[in-house]
């Protein structure tokens, strides 16, 4: 299940239920669950969904719906997996109303540096070097900056809102307060964006 402060971020960004909104690399299913639970209707799609967990198991170029179908589309931390990028977001413009919303929740990869990278690993218990981990991350996952050149082409984009990520990843969630204290200090940086996109 997302963490409650992702929960209630895509919910403050979401027109009101019954809207129709499509859910980008859903994985176990949890979000779209909680916000079929709220009354959305909710298309859930990731290429690597399991078998009964209520997620199409297509990638987003291959979503199969009328145009202009959806009213909001939420993507937590998949965009950065998506390929072919391009394409996939031109079928993402395809599919949403004009005005509808993108809701995007991002790790940056641009700013994951070696000091974000020492302390993730001091808690993940994970015997790996920082600029292995780095250069394996940037094998297989898209910058923040190049997935927003890539919207940009049919939405409006919003400036991206810094703010902590790591707790989320494979740590105690509850490490969420030491994180935000070292980016308050300066000594990581905010690895997690979050910003809506607007279909023109």
């Amino acid at each position: 299940m997302p963490t409650p402060d992702v929960v209630a971020y895509v919910r403050s960004a979401l027109p009101p239920p019954p809207a129709r909104v499509l859910e980008i690399g859903a994985g176990d299913g949890s979000l779209a669950r909680a916000l079929r639970a709220a009354g959305y209707d909710v298309t859930a799609v990731d290429p690597m969904a399991e078998p009964g967990s209520g997620v199409e198991p297509i990638p987003l170029h291959a979503v199969d719906v009328p145009p202009r179908h959806f009213d909001a589309a939420v993507a937590i931390v998949s965009l950065h997996h998506v390929v072919p990028l391009g394409e996939s977001l031109r079928r993402l413009s395809e599919v949403m109303r004009h005005g509808a919303r993108l809701v995007v929740d991002e790790m940056d990869l641009a700013a994951y540096d070696a000091r974000a990278v020492v302390w993730w690993l001091g808690h993940a218990k994970i015997d790996k070097q920082p600029q292995d981990l780095i250069a394996a991350l940037q094998e297989h996952i898209q910058p923040v900056w190049r997935i927003r050149e890539e919207l940009a082409a049919w939405f409006d984009v919003g400036e991206p809102v810094p703010g902590p990520y790591l707790y989320r990843w494979k740590i105690d969630p509850a490490l969420r307060g030491e994180e935000e204290q070292l980016i308050a200090e300066g000594a990581i940086p905010a690895i997690g964006k979050r910003f809506v996109a607007v279909r023109r």
